[in-house]
C-alpha cells in the first residue's frame, strides 16, 4: 500500500491551510487586541478616525473645487469627500450609542470611592463632584439621542396624579436635551483642573520622599510613567475644556467646524497613546540605571477614575 498520495495532500494542505504557521507570534498584535478589546480603547481608536475623516472632508472638498476650476472635473464635488463623511458620521453615531453602558461604570466608580480611602478630603469630594456630573451627563445624552432616533416620542402627555383627572403634555427638545448633557460634561472637566492640582501635589511631595531614601531603578522608571501620563491628561483636559464651552453654549465659541475636529482629534491621539502605554506590558529592566530622571517645574497630574 503506497502512502504517497495522503502525504502529499497532507502536505498540501499545511502548506495552504497552515500557512499561518510562518508568522511569528507578535507582541504588538497580542497587545492591539489586549486594548482594543476593552470598550476604551476601541472608543479612542474610533475616535482618531472619526476626527481624522471630518477634517480630510473639508480638504478633499477643497481640491474638488479647484480641480474644478482648472478644469480637471466637470463638478465641484467629491465623492471620497462623500464616503468619508457618512462614514465618520457613522462612527459618531455609534459612539454616542455605545456610551449607553458608560453610566454602569460611574456607578461602579462612585461606589467603590466611598468604600476605599482617597489621599485627601479634597481629593474626594472634587471626584464625588465628577461623579455626580456624569450621572446628569449621561441619562441626558441617552434621553436625546433615542428622541433625535425617533425612538422616543419628543412629545407626551402624562398624568401628574393618578387621582386627579388633570394632563399635562410634556415637550422634550433632543438639541437642549444635548446641550444640558454637555453642561454636566463642562462641570466634570472643569473640576478635573482641580483634580490636577490636588494630584500633582501629590505627585511631587512623592517624589521627594524618594529622593531623600534614594531613588531604585524601577521607582524612577515608576515616577517617569506617572509624571508622564500626567502631563497627558493635562493637556487633553486643556483641549476638552474649549470644546466643553463651545458645546455647552450651543456650538457658538468656534466658527469654523475644522477646529472642533483638530481639537477633538488632538485629545483622542493623546488618550489613545495613553491607553495604549497603560495595557503594556512590563519591560524588562535595563542593566544599567539611567539618571533621566528629573523634577518637573510645572506642576501635572494623574487622570481621574473615569475617562469620557
Amino acid at each position: 500500500m503506497s502512502y504517497s498520495k495522503p502525504s502529499s495532500i497532507a502536505k498540501l494542505n499545511d502548506s495552504i491551510l497552515g500557512c499561518f504557521s510562518a508568522l511569528p507570534p507578535s507582541e504588538f498584535i497580542d497587545h492591539l487586541v489586549r486594548y482594543l478589546g476593552t470598550w476604551s480603547g476601541s472608543d479612542k481608536l474610533f475616535a482618531v478616525i472619526e476626527y481624522s475623516l471630518k477634517l480630510l472632508v473639508p480638504l478633499l472638498r477643497k481640491r474638488a473645487e479647484i480641480q474644478q476650476r482648472g478644469g480637471l472635473r466637470k463638478v465641484a464635488n467629491s465623492s471620497t469627500a462623500a464616503r468619508f463623511s457618512k462614514l465618520a458620521s457613522n462612527i459618531s453615531d455609534s459612539r454616542t450609542l455605545w456610551r449607553f453602558w458608560g453610566l454602569l461604570s460611574i456607578i461602579r466608580w462612585m461606589t467603590s470611592l466611598e468604600r476605599t480611602a482617597q489621599p485627601t478630603r479634597n481629593l474626594l469630594n472634587i471626584e464625588r463632584l465628577q461623579g455626580w456630573s456624569m450621572l446628569g451627563y449621561y441619562p441626558l445624552e441617552h434621553l436625546s439621542y433615542l428622541i433625535s432616533h425617533d425612538v422616543l416620542p419628543a412629545k407626551s402627555t402624562i398624568n401628574l396624579s393618578p387621582f386627579i383627572a388633570t394632563k399635562t403634555t410634556l415637550n422634550l427638545n433632543p438639541n437642549t436635551l444635548g446641550v444640558w448633557s454637555v453642561r454636566c460634561w463642562a462641570f466634570y472637566v472643569a473640576l478635573q483642573f482641580a483634580h490636577l492640582r490636588e494630584d500633582g501635589k501629590l505627585l511631587k511631595a512623592k517624589y521627594r520622599g524618594l529622593r531623600k531614601t534614594g531613588l531604585k531603578l524601577a521607582e524612577k522608571q515608576e515616577m517617569q510613567k506617572r509624571w508622564q501620563a500626567y502631563w497627558s491628561d493635562l493637556v487633553v483636559n486643556m483641549v476638552n475644556f474649549p470644546l466643553a464651552i463651545h458645546w455647552s453654549t450651543g456650538s457658538t465659541l468656534f466658527k469654523h467646524e475644522s477646529i472642533v475636529s483638530l481639537l477633538n482629534l488632538i485629545a483622542a491621539v493623546i488618550s489613545f497613546r495613553s491607553g495604549w502605554e497603560a495595557t503594556a506590558l512590563p519591560s524588562r529592566s535595563p542593566s544599567e540605571p539611567g539618571d533621566d530622571l528629573v523634577e518637573p517645574v510645572v506642576v501635572a497630574d494623574n487622570a481621574t477614575a473615569y475617562d469620557i
